[in-house]
């Protein structure tokens, strides 16, 4: 798929811009730091998932002095139209139009329009927290199966209701209180066994298209040979998680906190055998975080029969040249836009490029 034309008001530091990218291949953006290049991204990313993918609230993508912004995206997906137009205000409800239809639930966006998104703060997947990756499973399993998405709001709802019954007892349960909690447990069972059981079943597939990727982005390089990724997924009880959340309730109602659960759980990554988080370097942490993008990227192409558009914010700032060298010989087919500040690969194919100057877009042009 790719995007065909993008339209935007007093979205960031834009007042009103219009951007055609190439079809396929590369689209390069360049301009200085703060100019508004990853905005352009974002506003790309906003369409196809209807949040910031820098993790920014809603309300902070409307432009300084201004009520609203407005997103209008065009994309074809396989000959079929898709047209997102999506309004942001800063009071009152946002508004969502899909083919010109008033979007009933945000759930139905999702899988319209796909996107991979590679950004420097990529590397924090693989040595920040834990809830770094539950979120980078998450939102790869919403890609390939929208329902994954909302049996994670309705995790999230249970865990709130359940937190708050649990702070309010105040260290003991009181009255009705224990058949309350038995209701909730019931529910964060249902809903945690099967965000778990969509988590540990994507592993094995995920895990041989991210160590393809990172032999040939780590090839001829120290980093490669036998190096293989390995990944694991590490749940925060054993047995059913019912029997845990009764096991672990006389702990819970002491913290007031729900000990045991999906919200609990890890991803394992290692290298060679090595825990990547605390035994890598940071070129390999580094090699992975990008080798994890690009397995993801595959299995989302390969589940919807259509390549997602690659969202390339600033990735080889942050690489020596051979890992640039390798990252862009190994770039799957499809649309691609790519933000630099400095100098990218010399072989880089780049199909078109432009100029962006403090919230301003310069179309330059193909090629060189």
């Amino acid at each position: 798929m790719y995007v065909e034309q993008l339209n935007i008001t007093d979205f960031r530091n834009y007042a009103a811009a219009e951007f055609e990218p190439a079809p396929k291949g590369i689209t390069l953006l360049q301009g200085d730091n703060g100019s508004g290049k990853t905005n352009l991204l974002e506003a790309v990313a906003y369409f196809a998932t209807l949040r910031s993918f820098r993790g920014a609230p809603a309300t902070s993508l409307v432009r300084l002095g201004a009520a609203q912004a407005v997103i209008r995206a065009k994309a074809d997906r396989e000959g079929r139209s898709v047209l997102v137009e999506a309004e942001v205000h800063l009071e009152g409800r946002d508004k969502v139009r899909l083919n010109r239809q008033p979007l009933r639930r945000n759930d139905d966006l999702l899988g319209a329009v796909l996107v991979t998104i590679f950004s420097p703060d990529d590397i924090d997947v693989v040595k920040g927290g834990p809830h770094l990756r539950r979120e980078y499973l998450d939102d790869l399993l919403a890609t390939l199966q929208p329902k994954h998405h909302a049996a994670c709001v309705e995790l999230e709802r249970v865990l709130k209701q359940r937190n708050a019954l649990l702070r309010s007892a105040g260290g003991v349960l009181r009255g009705s209180m224990a058949s309350t909690l038995d209701i909730w447990d019931s529910k964060l069972a249902t809903v945690g066994e099967a965000i778990a059981g969509g988590r540990e079943a994507i592993i094995v597939p995920l895990q041989d298209e991210t160590d393809k990727a990172y032999a040939r982005l780590t090839a001829g390089t120290t980093l490669g040979g036998e190096s293989t990724v390995g990944l694991r997924y590490e749940r925060s009880w054993e047995g059913t998680l019912l029997s845990a959340l009764t096991a672990a309730r006389a702990e819970d109602v002491r913290r007031g906190l729900t000990s045991v659960g999906p919200q609990r759980d890890e991803l394992g990554m290692s290298i060679g055998g090595m825990a990547s988080r605390t035994q890598a370097s940071q070129r390999e942490q580094r090699s992975l975080a990008l080798s994890l993008r690009l397995g993801g990227h595959s299995l989302v192409s390969a589940r919807h029969g259509s390549s997602p558009v690659l969202l390339l914010d600033d990735v080889f700032s942050e690489l020596d040249p051979r890992r640039s060298e390798a990252l862009a010989s190994c770039l799957p087919d499809g649309q691609a836009l790519l933000t630099a500040a400095g100098p990218i690969p010399d072989d880089l194919p780049v199909a078109s490029r432009a100029r962006v100057r403090d919230g301003v877009l310069e179309p330059s042009g193909a090629g060189e």
